[in-house]
């Protein structure tokens, strides 16, 4: 198609070339939760903003953007994260079998301090207001967008040589009185980003033990459930 043919707004959707779509899958298969390996290095102002602007292309129902991204990079604002994530590691454990229980203490979660940056990203249901395109039916559809916009940090991040891990386990209410964080904002994700020299070549929970990727087969349907 000739740009003359376009109109409207659109622009020509070639394909990628054998060498970028080659680079684009292998962010997706070599992406990491990192627990544990990161550097100290801070990531430079213009490579954060890299990810964020990655962050902020994210498709989202109804084109709300519903996200917001506090960056935490205070030592002690993430002790305080820390220790809330702490006291709802001991709540975890103790919610697994006891033959799990030593397989999960080996998980080692320090990255909240040891990672030189935190980012708490949430979804303001209310960005695009009351009646939101797309969203009439399905009111989850802010989080799924904010969702959408996470992995495309994850993917940049992985791009350009930072890990990133995903903290879920702590009290809801513990990080938005930490934070300040309105009611009616939800909390989506507490991620920990920083360099890394080395990531495991499979995923860690698979490698030690914890649970093994389900084979893809077993998972698609063709025109309806368990049809295979």
């Amino acid at each position: 198609m000739r740009p003359d043919d376009l109109n409207g707004g659109l622009v020509a959707a070639e394909a990628f070339s054998d060498d970028e779509r080659a680079a684009v899958y292998r962010a997706i298969e070599t992406r990491r939760d990192v627990r544990d390996q990161f550097l100290p290095d801070p990531i430079p102002d213009n490579v954060l903003r890299r990810l964020l602007d990655a962050a902020h292309a994210a498709p989202s129902v109804g084109f709300m953007q519903p996200w917001n991204f506090i960056l935490i990079r205070d030592v002690a604002v993430r002790q305080s994260a820390w220790d809330a994530f702490s006291r709802a590691n001991i709540e975890a454990e103790a919610m697994f079998p006891e033959e799990k229980r030593s397989t999960y203490k080996t998980l080692k979660l320090e990255g909240i301090r040891k990672a030189p940056l935190s980012i708490c990203v949430t979804s303001d249901p209310d960005r695009a207001g009351p009646v939101v395109l797309g969203r009439t039916h399905n009111s989850r559809m802010d989080s799924y967008s904010t969702v959408c916009a996470i992995q495309n940090l994850w993917l940049a991040a992985r791009a350009e040589g930072i890990g990133v891990g995903w903290v879920s386990i702590f009290h809801d209410a513990d990080i938005r009185a930490l934070l300040g964080i309105p009611e009616r904002v939800e909390i989506v994700a507490w991620l920990c980003l920083g360099y890394v020299d080395a990531l495991y070549g499979e995923p860690e929970l698979a490698i030690k033990g914890w649970r093994q990727r389900l084979a893809l087969e077993d998972l698609v349907f063709q025109d309806g459930w368990g049809r295979k």
